[in-house]
């Protein structure tokens, strides 16, 4: 009875000394939290897997060093190592998170000229996956090696580990794609989180990029989910790989004898006064000639996609109302007579001065909360304003 009464107070002891010297740390990171970020969360998400560790392990030491036979020992101990192995990687797991974590928070994309800054966002989130999938495989496999019977099973079957595998490969042939196409994604920096593409004929931003998905955040709030293999095996348009600048157009068909210049200082009068031009480019020229009218396209710039897509709906707006308030003999029209058109009776509307920094219900991507928000969600990395082109 004594030798028993002696093996619980040595457990119990280690024990006690284990949570010490656990609580012992997380003070001494909890003092450090208050200079470290790192010292910060290893505080306070490390301390329950530590704690748990230290303790099986300080109980499993006792029991081996001190504690005799008894029944059920090797029961016991087993279950011990088994938990001290999942209690430790446990513990990895936590320490690599929590690494990442900082990593993260040193690398913030909500700044400007963050294009750097989202590729590591992406080659980061994709290790996190990675390594806590390993992690995990690592400890089952360590934990299921404890047990002699399969440790002789994985022996035996060690020299027909060439086929299985094959044959595992022919089976996972898809998943398997699919997660090396993830990772080719992260490191050859094709696509980062908060890209706009266009894929599939739609137009969105690089919401999720996973190691088997990646999930695109469609611009009216829709979610196309597509596999990994897919953007290393199908073409796909990305606005935002180098920078997020872009060019677009708006194009008219009109009648052959509208004043092109006059429609040419509307285009530049609509630019200088948006806020939504970045200045570089606005140009408005004669893109075809055939049948009974041309073609006017109006090819302007913007900082970034949301910003680009409602400017050429403004500049669309503005001279389809210019040439009605201006030249409305200039419409599409198709020519049954010969000679000059005659004059409308209908009187002309006043000319109405357009406030060009209005917002509302003429913008998708600005103009009120939802339109803020949702153009500050396609807008990808910010750039150093370029001078306005005289």
């Amino acid at each position: 009875m004594s030798s028993i009464l002696t093996t619980v107070l040595i457990v119990v002891a280690a024990a006690v000394a284990a949570v010490l010297l656990v609580e012992l740390s997380h003070w001494l990171l909890g003092r450090l939290g208050r200079k470290s970020t790192l010292a910060a969360d290893l505080a306070r998400t490390a301390h329950r897997p530590f704690q748990v560790t230290m303790l099986l392990f300080a109980v499993q030491q006792a029991l081996r060093a001190r504690a005799g036979e008894f029944p059920g020992r090797d029961g016991t101990l087993h279950a011990l190592v088994i938990l001290f192995i999942a209690g430790f990687a446990w513990l990895v797991a936590v320490l690599v998170l929590v690494l990442e974590d900082v990593a993260l928070d040193r690398w913030r994309t909500d700044v400007p000229d963050n294009l750097k800054r989202r590729r590591l966002k992406t080659q980061v989130v994709i290790l996190r996956r990675v390594t806590v999938a390993a992690i995990v495989v690592l400890a089952l496999g360590v934990a299921l090696m404890t047990f002699p019977g399969i440790r002789a099973l994985g022996a035996s079957l060690l020299a027909s580990a060439g086929l299985a595998s094959v044959i595992a490969a022919l089976a996972a042939q898809s998943a398997l794609g699919n997660v090396f196409a993830g990772l080719q994604l992260a490191f050859s920096d094709a696509i980062k989180v908060d890209d706009v593409v266009v894929v599939e004929g739609e137009w969105g931003r690089i919401e999720e990029l996973t190691l088997t998905y990646v999930a695109v955040q469609i611009w009216d709030d829709r979610r196309l989910i597509l596999p990994t293999s897919y953007f290393t095996g199908k073409p796909f348009q990305n606005w935002t790989r180098t920078g997020s600048a872009v060019l677009g157009t708006a194009e008219l068909d009109v009648d052959w004898s509208v004043p092109v210049e006059p429609m040419r200082a509307e285009l530049r009068s609509v630019c200088e006064g948006s806020t939504l031009w970045d200045g570089r480019v606005c140009v408005l020229q004669v893109t075809d000639a055939v049948g009974g009218s041309i073609r006017l396209r109006a090819l302007v710039s913007a900082p970034d996609a949301p910003s680009l897509w409602d400017l050429r709906c403004l500049v669309r707006e503005r001279l389809v109302a210019w040439v009605w308030e201006h030249q409305r003999d200039a419409l599409p029209r198709v020519r049954a007579d010969v000679g000059a058109p005659h004059e409308t009776n209908a009187p002309l509307r006043p000319a109405v001065h357009h406030d060009h920094d209005a917002s509302g219900d003429d913008r998708v991507f600005s103009g009120g909360d939802d339109g803020e928000a949702r153009g500050a969600a396609f807008s990808g990395p910010e750039e150093t304003p370029v001078p306005a082109v005289k």
